[in-house]
């Protein structure tokens, strides 16, 4: 467990922020400028704050009051950075194991071999930095934080510097960090996408304050809370794979709703999360029929919420989750929707995108 509070005034950016983060990925998450990397370099020990108490694993590392600020170094933090940094004349193999040269003292809790596995790095050990590709280099640096025997892991937007191709392949490591390592990780991003695959709880900053924290499902379904625009709304639905079909389509089991999707890569019974964009689904207040898009799901309203301009956000209650639907004004004051009416929900196979599901915790 990792316990944060602290207040730092950065220029003219005043920073207050409070939260707890649980073994699995914890998010900052919120615009350019919220605060997201100040905290993160509170935590790593490269910015003291101007008052607060830090604690990993209720070993404490800051406590402005009693006079404690633990150095960086001996935190037990495994920092990602953007960039590797990885050391340029080592060979992978090399920069792995530098991470073991500073826990003699401390028993290792992952081996060489078992990282080497997770990360898919046994072919690239006798390589150089200048060798690798943008995403096999994140994928040492995260080994060597890894091989570190740290008590929690950092992770400050290690994604940024990937093209998208690079993003989608390291993305299926970071998933596997989440669910086989008993860590807390602290990632930073402003990326939905990032969330929605990675998160296992959500802290959400705007202007140096924490605005909302909570599971990732709970806290994306707000849209009231969504930092980066209602165009990034969406909701997350936890299902398991049922069967893959010979037409290219894969059905999954959402809470006993079908949903039928493009063939994901996980097999039969596999959990997966899966993220569905506000703007791409489709109310009806029948049950519609004769339609080409495949997943309908039933439910009821549980709340309306009016933008600045013509949209409205409407939160619907299905037995797959909580789904929310960008539909203009004039549309909910035709349909008569309220909160309490039922409706369906009508969302097209084709409009989740490969990168929107993700293996989860079973």
């Amino acid at each position: 467990m990792l316990e944060v509070a602290l207040t730092h005034q950065l220029g003219p950016l005043a920073v207050d922020v409070s939260f707890s983060a649980p073994d699995g990925v914890t998010v900052l998450f919120g615009r350019s400028g919220a605060g997201k990397t100040s905290v993160a370099n509170a935590v790593a020990g490269l910015l003291t704050p101007s008052a607060g108490k830090i604690s990993i694993k209720e070993r404490v590392v800051l406590d402005t009051l009693n006079g404690i600020s633990v150095p960086s170094h001996r935190r037990r933090i495994g920092y990602i950075f953007q960039d590797a940094r990885l050391f340029p004349h080592m060979t992978v193999s090399k920069n792995l194991i530098y991470g073991q040269r500073f826990t003699a003292k401390r028993k290792q809790a992952t081996s060489l071999d078992i990282v080497v596995e997770m990360l898919g790095l046994d072919g690239l050990l006798d390589r150089h930095p200048a060798h690798l590709s943008g995403g096999e280099k994140q994928r040492v640096a995260i080994g060597r934080a890894l091989l570190s025997a740290p008590d929690m892991i950092l992770a400050d937007e290690p994604l940024a510097a990937l093209d998208e191709a690079r993003k989608s392949e390291i993305l299926p490591y970071l998933e596997r960090l989440r669910d086989e390592i008993s860590l807390p990780i602290l990632y930073v991003t402003h990326s939905v996408a990032e969330v929605a695959r990675l998160a296992t709880t959500v802290v959400v900053l705007q202007d140096g304050r924490c605005i909302r924290s909570g599971p990732a499902d709970l806290v994306l379904a707000d849209p009231a809370v969504m930092p980066t625009g209602v165009r990034a709304a969406g909701a997350i639905l936890q299902a398991h794979v049922h069967r893959h079909h010979s037409d290219g389509l894969s059905e999954l089991n959402a809470g006993g709703i079908p949903l039928f999707l493009p063939q994901v890569p996980h097999p039969p019974g596999q959990a997966v999360r899966v993220r569905i964009s506000a703007h791409e689904i489709i109310l009806s207040r029948e049950c519609p029929h004769g339609l080409s898009a495949l997943n309908i799901l039933p439910g009821t309203i549980t709340s309306l919420r009016s933008g600045e301009g013509p949209g409205m956000m409407v939160s619907l209650q299905t037995n797959a989750g909580t789904l929310l639907a960008r539909v203009t004004r004039r549309s909910a004051a035709a349909m008569k929707l309220s909160v309490g009416a039922h409706c369906h929900a009508i969302v097209k196979s084709v409009s989740v995108a490969p990168e929107d599901v993700s293996g989860s915790r079973t």
